[in-house]
């Protein structure tokens, strides 16, 4: 009977943590799936589980550090579902399954194993399995632009007298090249840091120690960045001389590998923390004296209510704080170049999401011109750049440019659609002061300092055959029908050959 009653406790914690995880865990694996995404956490999870595996496997758990304090782990990992519920973030809610990998790891005393392993530095591996390159780039993209392009140019000017630096362009030899979201080291500050985590999780050094390491290990891969823009910038400046596309592959994955592998070395060579000693309890002694232990009506109640309460916050209705407010956009112009606007009508999906986060969107075709504009006072929400929505239908998007048609930045992709068509895409993002912006990261950290100012994202698609000059003069007319200008711009000028740094992806 004892056992039983003891058993009660734990299978409704075990169904209540389930019914909790089970949402966040589906959205997770859909992440890894949908191109939108374009997340590759599912290597971190292996990596993950990988690890938990092998400490497993290398024999029984010793006399470490006891499996107390479990229950807390999972009554947080319930408040956080509840919060990601609520406040309908899917993220949110997934940064509980990190509580839940540390509850697991705990349960199975990896850290008291032959191959031991720390499960706080496992659990916050398990991060990485979350979409976070978006966040990142979305919350933080615009400043690392700005460390990345500083650094470049410091390197830069070691070895070029005519270099001209302000804010994320660099003018070298007259060819500008341009910092963008792209080049802002995302990619590379993540994959530091996922290392530097997963050698804290192998290694087991104190809190302090491993912190200071992520520390460590993101000011490396913000220098690697700087190099590699650097690098990437010497290329195009001595394009002829060298004889190589330094943006076309092989080359430009190689010096991004080059990079990373550079910034990743002095953590490899050097870090080596003292792993922190492990606990022990004697094997023999006076047994310590049981504790009054709760009634069965008691247990049974105490299973009930765990999973009444995972039920009550699975079911609960999301009520977002980031709703944008209401926004009344002008009507997008009745004709632009002399084409008459047609409609488009909105996907389902397209209404149903702005009914209920507020905002709003509307499309339309001009001849061979699809213009969309989504107005909102929620950036972090509503703004996306181009590729996210593209790639979710199946297109294949890559970055041109970044360029200056007449007064305003624009974003330039490349899109190739499931049919095999090809477009050029271009947006840039304006607010209701003038303030204009060419990716969504800097349209965040404009709106972070005045969150009550609306922005508008302005998407133009034009078929990628369509002649260069009737697309400039297409775009010119959007301009202009839209009375878009830079307050920030130094006046009109002709659009400026941009050379572009981007990704710091591995190859592949």
């Amino acid at each position: 009977m004892t056992s039983a009653r003891l058993d009660i406790p734990a299978l409704a914690f075990a169904l209540a943590s389930a019914l909790l995880a089970a949402a966040p865990l589906a959205w997770l694996v859909r992440s890894w799936r949908d191109p939108a995404y374009a997340s590759e956490g599912w290597i971190f999870a292996a990596a993950v589980a990988g690890l938990a595996v092998w400490s497993i496997a290398s024999g029984p758990a010793g006399s470490g550090r006891r499996t107390g304090g479990v229950i807390a782990l999972l009554i947080g990992a319930a408040a956080a579902r509840l919060a990601g519920q609520v406040l309908a973030i899917n993220i949110l809610s997934a940064l509980a399954l990190a509580l839940d990998v540390l509850a697991l790891a705990r349960l199975a005393r990896l850290d008291s194993r032959p191959f031991a392993l720390s499960p706080l530095w496992l659990a916050a591996l398990f991060l990485f399995a979350l979409p976070l390159a978006a966040v990142v780039e979305r919350a933080i993209g615009w400043p690392l632009q700005l460390v990345s392009a500083s650094g470049a140019c410091v390197v830069l000017g070691l070895f070029y007298g005519d270099l001209a630096c302000a804010g994320t362009r660099l003018t070298l030899d007259g060819l500008d090249v341009l910092v963008d979201l792209p080049c802002a080291g995302a990619s590379g500050l993540l994959t530091m840091l996922a290392l530097t985590t997963g050698a804290n999780a192998v290694l087991r050094p104190r809190v302090v120690t491993g912190m200071l390491a992520l520390v460590v290990a993101a000011f490396l891969a913000l220098v690697g960045n700087a190099f590699r823009i650097a690098l990437l910038a010497i290329g195009l400046a001595e394009r002829d001389s060298l004889g190589i596309d330094v943006m076309a592959e092989p080359w430009h994955s190689a010096i991004g590998l080059l990079a990373l592998g550079l910034a990743a070395l002095p953590m490899a060579l050097w870090y080596r923390p003292r792993p922190i000693a492990r606990r022990t309890v004697p094997q023999s002694g006076p047994e310590r004296p049981a504790g009054r232990r709760a009634s069965e009506p008691a247990r049974l109640a105490a299973g009930f209510g765990v999973v009444a309460a995972a039920l009550i916050i699975i079911t609960a209705e999301a009520r977002p704080v980031d709703v944008s407010t209401p926004v009344t956009p002008q009507p997008l112009p009745h004709q632009i170049a002399g084409h008459p606007g047609v409609p488009v009508a909105l996907a389902p999906i397209e209404r149903a999401y702005f009914t209920r986060y507020g905002g709003s969107a509307a499309k339309a075709r001009y001849g061979a011109l699809g213009l969309s504009r989504v107005t909102t006072r929620s950036a972090l929400r509503h703004l996306h750049g181009p590729e996210t929505c593209l790639r979710g239908l199946g297109y294949t998007v890559q970055p041109l440019a970044t360029r200056r048609d007449g007064i305003i930045p624009s974003a330039v992709f490349k899109a190739e659609g499931p049919d095999g068509r090809l477009w050029q895409v271009r947006v840039t993002y304006v607010s209701e002061s003038g303030r204009l912006a060419s990716s969504v990261a800097e349209a965040v950290w404009h709106w972070f300092a005045e969150p009550g100012d609306a922005w508008t994202a302005i998407q133009r698609i034009t078929p990628a055959d369509l002649p260069e000059a009737e697309r400039r003069a297409l775009d010119r007319a959007v301009i202009a029908a839209l009375d878009l200008t830079d307050p920030t711009a130094p006046g009109s000028r002709p659009e400026a050959p941009t050379a572009l740094a981007h990704s710091m992806e591995p190859a592949g």
